[in-house]
């Protein structure tokens, strides 16, 4: 199969055209041959998307919003399939893969409901006969980059408010995962979604990706990847004056204090650092736990990853997945390297590349801990991005407040405690843009603000209706019925 450009409504075929394959992490089997566009295919795209976008911008909201309900209804009734390829293409476990699936449709149902709303605001006019109101207004054409590790959950988060606010896209999703795109596009097609308000072009990011940033017909670049690609991107679209938003890294703690529920908190630590093969930007990296429960926390932790099981996520009894390809298994492995020169540090569990059998045609990395790591070390500090975690002992909350915001990352962030006290000052000053109590440090809904601070984004946020704000201007409107010329201020004078 040929994944080609969905451009204008039209599957763009080209006899010259490169491709590159799309390989199963879990097999090394070859899924499907993927496009590798050009700047010209931007351009184009970009061009079917500014002539849409001016049509598209007068359809009422309630309208664009029934596309949206469309949608999500073929999402509903294609998860198992979508599942399914979203597992073969990316490696996360099933039960991951229709979780995802999940957050899409429920996406897709949320900011359909924001096609009747849409708030602006009215306020009252300091002049008499006069009406002040703000509204929120399109912008234009969107650039979306997204991600392989949540091929569709994310390219949802942002995609959705940005057509039912009235601008039209285009979408580079990630060359590892091009199928679920794929998908998508023909969902955009049989619910009739006009033609060239969705538009996706795959390719490489320094090729598509950048053409994307800089074109001078896209307004707005929404990214979701490294801290390092991140700066890159804001810096380009600065130079273009664009709205650029980004979700980038982090380096994700569970803090584990003396009063907490260990059992509880071994559950947690384990989804969260496991879940995906720790390949999420909100995976947990670090364990902070407190010197009174350390040696027992770190005994029942060692005895639950025993348990794991690692393979195909296509097998409904495995927990863990391959990582996406043997460069991540490379870089996952330096950082062993790293961890076990750094004075102090003990490697108790994993640090390798799993051989034998299946394990030999994927890219499959024992999960591991090491113990005794202070907060100063690489491991302790840089992003991972594999099945990776480090214990660093603390003697107190304000301690563990402080370890967990000494990192230049602030995604997300959790605390187990049985204190309400700590709880709520936990989440006052947990520098972080999510903040979970009794909770691991995934598990983000689609209704509220999706994002973090410091080298982790630039202020904006994906989903909820947080969204809309990158993907919308605000315009102040105001009526004046009084019939005579009314300065402002200089008429107002007190």
């Amino acid at each position: 199969m040929k994944l080609t450009n969905f451009v204008n409504g039209k599957w763009q075929q080209d006899e010259t055209a490169k491709f590159r394959p799309v390989l199963n992490p879990a097999n090394g089997n070859e899924l499907a041959q993927v496009r590798m566009s050009t700047a010209e295919d931007v351009d184009a795209a970009v061009k079917a998307a500014q002539t849409a976008q001016k049509k598209w911008a007068k359809v009422p909201a309630p309208k664009r919003a029934d596309y949206l309900y469309e949608i999500g209804r073929l999402m509903k009734e294609r998860k198992e399939q979508l599942a399914q390829v979203l597992t073969k293409e990316m490696g996360k476990v099933i039960e991951e893969g229709r979780g995802e699936v999940q957050e899409g449709i429920d996406m897709a149902y949320y900011m359909a409901g924001e096609g009747r709303r849409l708030f602006g605001e009215t306020t009252p006019s300091e002049l008499a006969d006069k009406f002040a109101m703000s509204v929120r207004s399109p912008i234009g054409v969107v650039g979306l980059i997204t991600p392989w590790n949540f091929p569709i959950a994310i390219a949802t988060w942002k995609s959705f408010p940005a057509i039912v606010a009235g601008n039209t896209f285009v979408w580079k999703p990630a060359t590892e995962t091009p199928m679920m795109a794929y998908e998508m596009a023909k969902i955009f097609e049989e619910v009739g979604l006009p033609e060239g308000v969705a538009n996706i072009v795959f390719g490489a990011g320094s090729e598509v990706g950048t053409a994307l940033i800089e074109h001078e017909g896209v307004r707005v670049i929404s990214f979701t990847g490294s801290t390092e690609t991140g700066r890159k991107v804001a810096e380009a679209g600065g130079r273009n004056l664009k709205k650029v938003s980004l979700e980038m890294g982090g380096k994700n703690a569970v803090i584990v204090m003396e009063d907490a529920d260990l059992d509880l908190a071994v559950e947690g630590i384990l989804w969260s650092a496991f879940g995906t093969a720790g390949q999420r930007c909100t995976a947990c990296s670090r364990v902070i736990v407190h010197t009174e429960v350390k040696e027992e926390l770190q005994k029942r932790l060692l005895s639950k990853m025993d348990t794991l099981t690692i393979g195909d996520g296509t097998d409904e009894s495995i927990k863990v997945g391959p990582v996406i390809n043997r460069k991540a298994l490379e870089k996952i492995h330096s950082y062993i390297t790293i961890g076990q020169e750094e004075e102090g540090a003990s490697l108790l569990v994993g640090g390798e590349i799993l051989t034998g059998g299946i394990y030999d045609k994927g890219n499959y990395y024992a999960p591991t801990l090491f113990a005794d790591v202070t907060p100063d070390m690489r491991i302790a500090q840089e992003e991972i991005f594999g099945p990776v975690v480090s214990m660093i002992e603390v003697s107190s909350f304000e301690e563990a407040i402080d370890v967990n915001n000494g990192v230049i990352y602030g995604l997300s962030s959790s605390i187990y405690t049985a204190d309400v006290n700590r709880a709520f000052k936990a989440q006052r000053d947990l520098d972080t843009g999510i903040v979970y109590i009794n909770a691991g440090t995934t598990g983000a809904e689609i209704h509220l603000p999706f994002g973090g601070t410091k080298g982790t984004g630039n202020g904006h946020r994906d989903s909820g209706v947080a969204a809309l704000d990158v993907f919308t201007e605000w315009k102040s409107v105001y009526v004046d019925y009084s019939g005579k010329l009314q300065r402002a201020q200089i008429d107002n004078e007190v």
